[in-house]
C-alpha cells in the first residue's frame, strides 16, 4: 500500500525506517537516524518550494513502512516534479519494490501536470544511477561537490519526461 505520510503520526515509522536504511544515510551524510532529520524530512521543500504543496509519500507492507518518497511540484520550472529523495529499507530491496514505487510517484507527479520528473543522484552510489538509468532517467548535469552533513558529493541531475 501507498499513501502520503503525515508528521503527526508517521514520525516513529519514518525514523524506523531511517535506521533500516541507515547504510544509505551513512553514505549521503554521516548521519545516524534523529528525530531532527525526520522533522527535516517532513519540512524540506526545494528552493522556493513549499512543502505543504510536496507529496511525501510511504510505501507499506501491512503497518510497517518500507520506502517512502518526497515529490514536491513546480522545480526546477512551473511543469516539473522533483525527487529529492526515495529510499527503501535495506531489508526492503532487490524485490522490484522500487519500480513499483517509482511508478506510484511518475503518476502522481502526472495527475498534478508535471511534464519532467527530475532527481538528483550522489556520485557516490553507482547502484543507485543504476537503477534510476534502467528506469529511463537520463540527460546527465553534473553538479559542483557540495557539503552534505559530514560528507562531501557530486550530485547527478537526471530526468525524464513524463
Amino acid at each position: 500500500m501507498i499513501r502520503p505520510l503525515h508528521p503527526g503520526t508517521d514520525q516513529d515509522a519514518v525514523l524506523d525506517l531511517y535506521a533500516r536504511a541507515s547504510d544509505y544515510l551513512d553514505l549521503e551524510s554521516g548521519r545516524v537516524p534523529t528525530l531532527a532529520m525526520v522533522e527535516e524530512f517532513f519540512s524540506d521543500a526545494p528552493p522556493g518550494g513549499n512543502p505543504s504543496k510536496s507529496l511525501k509519500l510511504g510505501l507499506f507492507n501491512e503497518e510497517r513502512l518500507l520506502g517512502l518518497a518526497d515529490l514536491a511540484f513546480g522545480y526546477p520550472n512551473p511543469t516539473d516534479a522533483y525527487l529529492g529523495l526515495m529510499m527503501l529499507a535495506a531489508d526492503a530491496r532487490g524485490r522490484g519494490l522500487g519500480r513499483i514505487f517509482l511508478r506510484h510517484v511518475e503518476a502522481a507527479a502526472r495527475e498534478r501536470g508535471a511534464v519532467r520528473l527530475l532527481l538528483a543522484v550522489l556520485e557516490a552510489n553507482p547502484r543507485g544511477r543504476a537503477f534510476w538509468e534502467v528506469q529511463g532517467f537520463g540527460a546527465p548535469k553534473v553538479f559542483a561537490a557540495t557539503r552534505i552533513g559530514e560528507r562531501t558529493h557530486v550530485r547527478i541531475r537526471l530526468e525524464k519526461p513524463l
